[in-house]
């Protein structure tokens, strides 16, 4: 793979990276509004917190791949 290629490749998953940084952004708010209600849904808080978690290893998997492993 050509240098191009894989500067095309790091560039598309920096821009998954920031889709999921702020749909986990998303999550959050709709989760404090959830939660500040009288009549908070527990269930529908529960899953969106595990929706939360699930995007939150998806960005941590992305970072990987996207941040070199440099030994020092």
């Amino acid at each position: 793979m050509n240098s191009s290629a894989k500067m095309d490749q790091i560039e598309v998953l920096q821009i998954e990276l920031a889709v999921l940084r702020q749909e986990h952004r998303d999550l959050d708010y709709a989760i404090t509004a959830l939660q500040d209600r009288q009549a908070a849904d527990v269930l529908a808080i529960k899953r969106l917190k595990k929706q939360k978690l699930a995007l939150k290893d998806k960005i941590v998997a992305l970072e990987d791949k996207v941040t070199p492993d440099i030994i020092a």
